[in-house]
């Protein structure tokens, strides 16, 4: 049995593309960084706890993730309310920045972790064009304020990476780490 270790739609939905059968359980776990570590270091420790927390109650295959944007080393999380994510959008906005995915894949003993990292520039947005989409709600439940699948698409002038590392599952990574930990499963897919 394969469990996702997210509630996250977008999460499901990508998993979906496996044509793997697979349960939901929420991990709740303190998904706090510690700001004095690399970024990339961090989301692959909080990914790790996740999967721990919900593998100490089940012996089925786990998958965890958790992802965040970075933008000159700083990590932007969800906004608190819209004026955090006017704030975030306007800091992203005619910059590069990176969003990173940390993803791990645990059955037993057997623990793969890895962060993905895509990198993105944001062609200069007006105001205007920021509150407009602030306005929409999109950015509320987002990581950097925004929704690559959705309206920041506009947004998106360069990508260099995984675009579903964006959204928030690296999915080719993800299938390369299955077939190292769960063989058994991925057998009616190959």
């Amino acid at each position: 049995m394969l469990i996702l270790a997210s509630q996250s739609p977008r999460r499901k939905e990508l998993l979906g593309l496996f044509h793997i059968p697979f349960t939901v359980q929420v991990a709740d776990i303190d998904e706090a960084m510690d700001a004095s570590l690399p970024p990339e270091t961090e989301v692959a420790r909080v990914s790790r706890a996740k999967a721990d927390a919900i593998a100490r109650n089940f012996e089925d295959v786990v998958i965890a993730a958790d992802t965040i944007v970075v933008l000159d080393g700083r990590v932007l999380g969800k906004p608190t309310d819209e004026a955090d994510a006017v704030e975030m959008l306007t800091a992203l906005s005619g910059r590069d920045h990176q969003v990173m995915t940390g993803v791990t894949v645990l059955r037993g003993s057997e623990i793969l972790t890895h962060t993905e990292i895509t990198h993105i520039h944001f062609r200069p947005m007006s105001p205007k064009e920021i509150a407009d989409y602030v306005a929409t709600g999109e950015p509320m439940d987002k990581a950097g304020s925004y929704g690559i699948q959705g309206g920041a698409a506009l947004f998106a002038e360069k990508m260099h990476g995984d675009y579903y590392n964006v959204m928030g599952l690296p999915v080719c990574r993800l299938w390369q780490m299955l077939r190292k930990v769960a063989p058994d499963l991925m057998e009616d897919t190959q």
